[in-house]
């Protein structure tokens, strides 16, 4: 869900009393004023081309990943099932975050009621805690592939499959919803003066009247770190135990196999869990919003690119499959 862009003056360009008056006028109608990345308008055209670019690379590889594990039968595998649930997770969290923010950038003021805002929240949060479950799913899959391979069948069969999906989904949107109300509950007072470029949750509880409202804050400190450090413990827990059975290998070649099995994934659970852990399991009176817009720019923006890229060069399955696909094409094509 994109913020709504005022196309006809840039918001720094205003003089400062109407930048006051519109600021008023905003809060006043509940909107709330994104800053996005105005207070680096150097780095604005910058940030622009790398974002534009971040955002058509992520379509292209996600849904190249996606087709491709659709349409070659040999990646009709539970990896390459849950690889295009999250190649189609990255999509959509693209998708929701990054039209707004090129807006954001090309200098337009944005604005953005306060349904909208918690509408985006929802949007995001959602997003965001699907593929925390999702990465935890794939740690079992992975280790039922190295620890059992003899019973990979039976640990990870179809049925199970779908449901494990089904349940980060539901999962993903459970969290949100719970975590979105109690945001829309805190009372917020002051110019609605968002210092981000979305409606992220520790930046609007930066506006609540309150410090302490209720023990609201602590409810959803507690429901970020299970979110968070529940799946990373399984995850770890999973790699624990494939990495005592890689050491009990005795071929190289099957330690290189396991390997490469193992770190694409384990790469993309290093850069979306250290990201988001940075930004969210912190005390709201220590976020820095300059900071946390970098690390959010990060996790939404960048990583949902990187992943296709390490899921494509590091998987010779992947790879061999796209060059099958390809050459199908071009012998059709001729």
């Amino acid at each position: 869900i994109s913020a709504i862009p005022l196309p006809l003056l840039s918001f720094g360009a205003l003089p400062c009393d109407m930048r006051q008056r519109r600021l008023s006028n905003e809060s006043s109608r509940g909107d709330f004023f994104l800053v996005g990345f105005s207070d680096w308008p150097q780095l604005e055209p910058v940030l622009f081309g790398i974002v534009l670019t971040s955002y058509l690379l992520t379509m292209l590889g996600n849904t190249a990943i996606i087709v491709v594990s659709r349409l070659d039968p040999r990646l009709h595998t539970p990896m390459y099932y849950f690889l295009g649930h999250l190649s189609f997770l990255d999509l959509c969290y693209a998708t929701s975050i990054t039209p707004g923010l090129l807006a954001n950038l090309r200098g337009q003021a944005q604005t953005i009621g306060h349904l909208g805002c918690m509408v985006q929240l929802c949007v995001s949060l959602a997003l965001g805690c699907t593929e925390c479950f999702l990465l935890a799913v794939m740690a079992y899959d992975r280790y039922a592939a190295v620890c059992r391979p003899l019973r990979y069948a039976a640990l990870v069969p179809p049925a199970l499959c779908r449901a494990l999906a089904a349940v980060s989904w539901l999962g993903g949107a459970f969290s949100s919803l719970v975590q979105a109300g109690l945001v829309g509950a805190l009372p917020l007072c002051g110019l609605r003066r968002l210092d981000h470029f979305l409606c992220e949750m520790p930046a609007l509880l930066r506006l609540t009247c309150e410090r302490n409202p209720g023990g609201t804050e602590a409810k959803m400190f507690v429901t970020r770190v299970l979110v968070l450090l529940v799946p990373v413990s399984l995850i770890l827990v999973s790699y624990g135990h494939i990495a005592r059975t890689v050491l009990r290998m005795r071929s190289a070649g099957g330690r290189r196999k396991a390997a490469g099995t193992c770190g694409c994934h384990l790469t993309a659970v290093t850069l979306f869990y250290g990201s988001a852990i940075s930004v969210y399991l912190q005390p709201v009176h220590r976020y820095s919003q300059g900071r946390g817009k970098f690390v959010t720019l990060f996790y939404t923006v960048v990583t949902p690119t990187l992943n296709p890229l390490i899921y494509s060069l590091r998987n010779q399955d992947v790879k061999r499959a796209l060059g099958r696909l390809l050459k199908g094409q071009e012998a059709r094509g001729l």
